[in-house]
C-alpha cells in the first residue's frame, strides 16, 4: 500500500494548530524558524493575535506550511511515499520531498506570500461555489469579473476576484441552483491573473534557491499539471499556479492513477481528506486532525 502525505493550504488554521507536536523535538527549529519570520513566537502569535492577523496572507501562508513541516518532521513515514500540496501547500510539499530544508521552505513562503501581497488588490479574497458544472461557474465568474482559482472533485470551485464581486457571484450561484456558495476566510485572490505581477519575483527566488532532487522515496505530484516533479524543471509551474487555475481533482486522479491507497492530510484542517473520502471511498483518508496523539497516527501510518 502505498501512503500518500497531502499538504493543506489556508484558510483552515486555529489556535490549537501546533498543540500536538509543540513539544516534539523535531518541531523546535520549524517553529524558531517561524518565529523568526512571524517576528514573533508562534505560538504566542496563534494565542493572542486577533482573527484579521491569523488570516493575514503572509502570517497564515507561513503558519500553514509550518504546521505541515512539522507533522511530516515529527512522524517521519517510513519511504517511500508519495506527497502532494494544495494552494500554498504545494510549498510544504517540496519541503517534505526534499527539495529545500525546512528553513528554505519557509522563507520561500514567506517571499511568495510577500509578492502575492505586493501584486493584490486591497478588497480580493476568495470564495466557493458546491453544486454547479464548470461551464455555469465559468459563466458566473466571467459575469463578475472573477476567476475560477482552484477545480475540486464533486462540483466545487474556490473562486477568486474582488471581494464584493465574490460575494456577488456566490450570491448568484445559490440564485441558479448551488448547494452552496459564499465567500472563505482567504484574503487574496490566489491562482488567479488578478495575482500575475506576482509570478515573476517569486519565480526568482526559486531560481536561486538551489533546489535538490526529490530524495529517493519520495514522490512529489505537482499540482501544477498532476506530473512527477523530477527536478528543477518543475520550478516554472510551482511559480505560475500563482495566477493559473490548480485542478486539484485531477491531481487527486493521477495520485490515484499511481497507486496511492492510503492518504494523510497532514493539516491544519481535514478538507482534503474529506474530498478523498468522498470521492474515492476506496481508499483509506485519515486527517491529522482526526487523531489525539502522536503515536495514534504512527499506529495508522503502519496499518
Amino acid at each position: 500500500m502505498t501512503l500518500v502525505l497531502l499538504c493543506s493550504g489556508q484558510g483552515r488554521q486555529d489556535r490549537a494548530m501546533f498543540d500536538l507536536f509543540a513539544d516534539h523535538p523535531a518541531a523546535a527549529p520549524i517553529l524558531t524558524e517561524a518565529s523568526t519570520l512571524l517576528a514573533q513566537d508562534s505560538r504566542t502569535a496563534l494565542e493572542c493575535a486577533d482573527d484579521a492577523t491569523l488570516f493575514a496572507n503572509r502570517t497564515s501562508q507561513i503558519l500553514c506550511v509550518a504546521r505541515g513541516l512539522i507533522a511530516a518532521a515529527c512522524l517521519a513515514p517510513a519511504l517511500p511515499f508519495v506527497v502532494a500540496g494544495y494552494s500554498v501547500g504545494e510549498m510544504t510539499a517540496w519541503g517534505i520531498a526534499g527539495i529545500w530544508s525546512p528553513a528554505q521552505t519557509l522563507r520561500l513562503t514567506a517571499a511568495r506570500a510577500e509578492a502575492m501581497d505586493a501584486a493584490s488588490g486591497a478588497d480580493d479574497g476568495l470564495g466557493f461555489i458546491r453544486g454547479l458544472p464548470r461551464d455555469r461557474v465559468e459563466a458566473l465568474v466571467a459575469r463578475f469579473d472573477c476567476a475560477i482559482a482552484i477545480v475540486n472533485p464533486d462540483r466545487l470551485f474556490v473562486i477568486g476576484g474582488a471581494r464584493a464581486q465574490v460575494e456577488h457571484c456566490c450570491t448568484a450561484a445559490l440564485q441558479e441552483g448551488a448547494i452552496a456558495a459564499r465567500p472563505i476566510a482567504v484574503h487574496i485572490a490566489s491562482h488567479t491573473p488578478r495575482l500575475s505581477a506576482a509570478v515573476a519575483p517569486f519565480r526568482t527566488a526559486l531560481e536561486a534557491s538551489e533546489p535538490s532532487q526529490p530524495a529517493r522515496g519520495r514522490t512529489l505530484i505537482g499540482a501544477a499539471d498532476a506530473s512527477t516533479v523530477h527536478d528543477a524543471g518543475g520550478i516554472a509551474g510551482l511559480a505560475n499556479q500563482i495566477d493559473t487555475t490548480i485542478d486539484w481533482a485531477a491531481t487527486l486522479e493521477a495520485i490515484v492513477e499511481r497507486g496511492g491507497s492510503r492518504c494523510l492530510e497532514l493539516g491544519p484542517g481535514s478538507a482534503l481528506a474529506d474530498m478523498v473520502r468522498a470521492t474515492y471511498p476506496m481508499l483509506d483518508a485519515r486527517a491529522v486532525d482526526d487523531f489525539r496523539s502522536i503515536a495514534g497516527i504512527k499506529a495508522w501510518i503502519a496499518g
